[in-house]
């Protein structure tokens, strides 16, 4: 295996999953060999991109209808918004919002996987307990809830572990990827004593990183598989793409599929989108150019 800029970092044989490209679903494995696609429900008034807002029961219902026929693989709901230089509201209100909304989906679509887009271990474990929620997507990689690695691990689920650091710190051209590697790396062992089986590697698009450097980690963002755990990434409709071309995240679908791409062929398992039918399809068209049966 060729390293290149990793030639400075391992991982050890215990951090790396025994069969990368399967994830445990409430004890069925979903297969990864095709790349799944992740749709993003966001029950907040203030994410970053207003289309994506739903509110009441029946714009959930609507939403959710809509990406699982165009063929969202998974439902990622989230009810306190992250974006650059909001304040999160509190825990409380951010319950109320997703068990509401989790609620809503479980009584309209009983068999659909359900993600959480949390960083609370409250609200993971309520999710999982209540709702059947099969995976905890935070966008902190435990780092603001020092209780979630142990939630994760009791409530025997698949864990996102993001990339996440509060503001972009100075790194040499190059090695954006390395440090972003060795960040994980301590995490990924953490969450294997405590015992978590399968983890899924975010590397965190947006969040503490310069435009230079997400556009870095994008363009060796194959590296990250030497972790040998599925690589989740979220770029839909990020800054990154929208400021670069000076437009609005309204805009930016065009953007979005064309950076979606470039990380499906750079191995991308799961993609988290706002628009499922064009990533359904971008998906389609990346695996038959790489040679993969998009029918199996």
């Amino acid at each position: 295996m060729v390293y290149s800029k990793m030639t400075t970092f391992r991982f050890s044989m215990e951090m790396i999953s025994l069969k990368p490209g399967q994830i445990n679903i409430g004890g069925d494995l979903l297969d990864l060999e095709v790349p799944r696609v992740m749709g993003i429900v966001n029950v907040t008034p203030d994410s970053f991109y207003a289309a994506s807002r739903v509110r009441n029961s029946e714009n959930i219902v609507d939403r959710v209808a809509e990406m699982v026929a165009e063929g969202a693989d998974i439902i990622d709901v989230g009810g306190c918004s992250t974006r650059p230089g909001t304040d999160f509201v509190d825990e409380k209100t951010e319950e109320d919002r997703v068990m509401k909304a989790l609620g809503t989906i479980r009584d309209n679509f009983p068999n659909i996987i359900l993600s959480v887009d949390t960083f609370r271990s409250v609200v993971a474990e309520k999710a999982v307990t209540e709702y059947g929620v099969a995976i905890i997507n935070d966008i902190s990689g435990g780092e603001l809830d020092d209780k979630m690695f142990d939630t994760v691990q009791r409530l025997n689920v698949p864990y996102v572990l993001s990339h996440w650091i509060p503001e972009p710190v100075s790194v040499a051209k190059g090695d954006y990827v390395a440090s972003v590697a060795r960040w994980l790396a301590p995490r990924i062992s953490k969450l294997n004593s405590c015992g978590v089986k399968d983890i899924i590697i975010d590397p965190g698009f947006g969040f503490g990183k310069t435009m230079e450097q997400n556009f870095e980690l994008l363009e060796n963002l194959e590296e990250l598989r030497v972790t040998g755990m599925p690589l989740l990434v979220g770029l839909s409709r990020k800054t990154m793409i929208w400021k670069t071309l000076g437009i609005n995240p309204s805009d930016a679908l065009t953007g979005t599929i064309a950076l979606n791409s470039i990380a499906l062929m750079k191995g991308a398992d799961i993609i988290r989108v706002h628009d499922v039918r064009e990533a359904v399809e971008t998906v389609k068209l990346i695996k038959m150019l790489l040679g993969k049966d998009i029918n199996k």
